[in-house]
């Protein structure tokens, strides 16, 4: 049963040593993923699953152990997923970002594992995750990382698109509530054209949410370079 779920975004410019002088532009959302990673810790789950976006071949599950680095983004940085044998697979860099914020913590709650998710797959498949997923043990958390549209301003990767607005505070919206039908009702072809990263994982959580009975609260919305960041948590 899922008994807690912190949100966060997963660009991989949260991670200091790669914004490097732009860091400081990031350090209030930093610290609220670190907020929302306590939370779930304090819930004392037995499982923490780390969800987030993926390719499609990097779509699947991650062992505890599997690696990942930031090399592509110009920092040789690797990062662990818990604590495990070494894997051949390496964790998507969604999965990465969510790896270095548990190592941040210090994480040793629980074991972890991880699942990337395809962000062509529709909403009921992703909610079908998603309650497997809880019924994986009786305390389970998640680590759900995912943003919002990228199409907030000009100079946005996706350039600005008059809809952006709309479905970010929709998104923030059902976050801060832990409203998982809203979640769900979100729209898969337009967060596509958007470049919202996070639908697929936030229905995950939908699923797994489902009669758990969580409260939510957003801990932290803005749109820094023109993409959606938030912060949220479930408990």
């Amino acid at each position: 049963m899922l008994v807690a779920a912190a949100v966060c975004p997963c660009p991989p410019l949260l991670v200091p040593d790669i914004a490097a002088g732009a860091a400081p532009e990031l350090d209030t959302a930093r610290e609220a993923c670190a907020d929302a990673v306590g939370l779930i810790a304090a819930a004392r789950p037995d499982l923490l699953l780390v969800v987030g976006p993926a390719a499609e071949a990097e779509h699947g599950t991650y062992p505890a152990g599997s690696r990942g680095s930031f090399w592509s983004f110009g920092e040789d940085l690797s990062v662990c997923l818990g604590v495990g044998p070494e894997q051949e697979r390496q964790l998507p860099p969604s999965l990465a970002v969510a790896a270095w914020l548990l190592r941040r913590a210090n994480w040793a709650a629980c074991p972890v594992e991880g699942l990337g998710v395809d962000d062509r797959l529709v909403g009921e498949r992703c909610a079908a995750l998603g309650r497997e997923a809880a019924e994986r043990s009786e305390r389970v958390a998640m680590l759900v990382m995912g943003d919002g549209s990228a199409c907030r301003t000009l100079k946005a990767p996706g350039y600005l698109d008059e809809r952006a607005a709309g479905f970010d505070r929709d998104a923030a919206r059902a976050l801060g509530a832990a409203d998982a039908e809203a979640l769900m009702v979100l729209d898969e072809s337009l967060a596509r054209e958007l470049k919202a990263a996070g639908r697929a994982p936030w229905q995950v959580l939908a699923g797994a949410a489902r009669g758990a009975g969580l409260e939510g609260r957003l801990l932290y919305e803005d749109a820094p370079y023109g993409v959606g960041y938030f912060v949220a948590t479930w408990s």
